[in-house]
């Protein structure tokens, strides 16, 4: 399955998620499409972080958890940045 309809089988035309992918395949590309939301190099609070995963879907935590164990985001002393996901160039 490519990314294009993975992405559009988890999420509303808004742009919300409607259920978090249980596959880690189809996860990976969720939240590589996540990792787009946080500027490369640049450092977030976590209250920030959440604000932002809160667009997506209301379990802001199980996605900031995802993101930091899959090396999409890194975490330090309550301060996160993007330490993964594509660039586009």
């Amino acid at each position: 399955m490519s990314d294009d309809r993975v992405l559009r089988a988890f999420l509303t035309d808004e742009g919300r998620l409607h259920t978090i992918p249980s596959k880690h395949a189809k996860l990976l590309v969720v939240l590589d499409h996540l990792a787009q939301s946080f500027e490369p190099g640049q450092r977030y609070r976590e209250a920030e972080v959440n604000e932002i995963l809160q667009r997506f879907h209301p379990d802001h935590a199980a996605l900031r958890r995802y993101l930091v164990e899959n090396l999409f985001l890194t975490r330090e002393d309550g301060v996160y940045w993007r330490s993964g996901g594509t660039v586009e160039v």
